[in-house]
């Protein structure tokens, strides 16, 4: 395992970080979900992200029963809110005070521990003053119940506004989480160029672009049985990327990962870890042995000749608008 620097400060993360969106307390048995931690923790990983909002709190609860009886000290926990929880009334969602200071409590519960090693912003809330966000964030460190604070598919703009406020508050805000893959690449005109001046992280999600990029989805083929692409839920985040020219793209990455030694899924996941901004990124796994291969992509270097015949193949078919990193203009309720 190799691990990175988070942002301009001194803690450093794994740089494959597992994450239980969408299959603690949901897709995957509670048993299965302590296996694939457990496997995770042998692979070498000692970061672990999710959300008050998965499963509606109960990845929470998962997770940190996996965790139970580990060594606090050697694993770096995070957590995040803004999205709606619990009955979703008009203050169980958004950035403002209260709802940040009842869901750190209520998120350190489930998760066994008496802090986080980061706390992020879900999204960006366009209905709370940022200072009065910014505040909260600021006293949930001096509270010691979060030592570093980070973001979640944040604009340029806001990460500056929100880093500028963090400082004059005395706070580290250390990290955005975006969207980031070969096919999904809006953070590089804007939100990596800021983020590299502010000394800012990204910790990215979907490095696999929902497991297309593992090439297992054929172009005219059937959608395999029990894929993600299959699923209700799931499916709604991997649409944009089943079209048969993409499809038909990822299949030829196939010769360039064989020769170097990579499953696609292992490419895929190092090609985002050659971005020097990107500190971590975020897998998951339905399935134990599913994590030591994911592994294997960390401190995998593709030189410069190997970055440029993946462009040649799939990156005409890439999304780069930094406009698409978004937030929900209203809270949910």
């Amino acid at each position: 395992m190799e691990f990175r620097y988070l942002g301009n400060s001194g803690l450093k993360i794994s740089s494959v970080t597992y994450g239980n969106w969408l299959t603690h307390g949901s897709q995957i048995e509670n048993d299965v979900a302590t296996r694939c931690v457990h496997a995770a923790l042998e692979a070498g990983i000692t970061t672990f992200d999710t959300a008050d909002v998965y499963a509606n709190t109960v990845a929470e609860q998962v997770l940190g029963d996996a965790l139970a009886g580990q060594r606090r000290e050697s694993l770096e926990i995070f957590t995040k809110v803004y999205f709606p929880t619990g009955p979703k009334g008009p203050n169980d969602t958004g950035l403002s005070r209260k709802h940040i200071m009842e869901s750190i409590n209520s998120s350190l519960k489930r998760l066994g521990t008496d802090y986080v090693d980061l706390y992020q912003a879900h999204r960006f809330d366009y209905e709370t003053p940022l200072e009065e966000t910014m505040q909260a964030f600021a006293d949930v460190v001096r509270q010691g119940k979060a030592l570093y604070i980070g973001v979640s598919e944040w604009t340029a703009e806001q990460i500056r506004a929100g880093h500028a406020l963090a400082q004059d508050l005395g706070i580290q805000l250390i990290s955005n989480q975006p969207q980031y893959n070969m096919l999904w690449r809006v953070i590089e005109p804007e939100v990596v160029p800021a983020s590299e001046e502010l000394g800012v992280s990204q910790i990215v999600w979907s490095p696999i672009a929902q497991g297309v990029l593992t090439g297992k989805y054929l172009p005219g083929r059937p959608l395999p049985e029990g894929s993600r692409a299959t699923d209700e839920e799931a499916g709604k985040f991997i649409q944009r990327y089943m079209e048969e020219d993409v499809l038909t793209a990822v299949q030829k990455l196939k010769p360039i990962a064989e020769d170097h030694g990579l499953t696609l899924a292992q490419l895929a996941i190092a090609w985002v870890l050659q971005n020097p901004n990107v500190a971590s990124a975020l897998v998951g796994a339905s399935r134990p042995e599913q994590i030591a291969s994911n592994v294997a992509a960390a401190g995998v270097t593709l030189d410069s000749s190997t970055m440029s015949a993946i462009d040649a193949v799939i990156s005409h078919l890439a999304q780069d608008d930094p406009a698409l990193t978004t937030s929900p203009e209203q809270r949910l309720t």
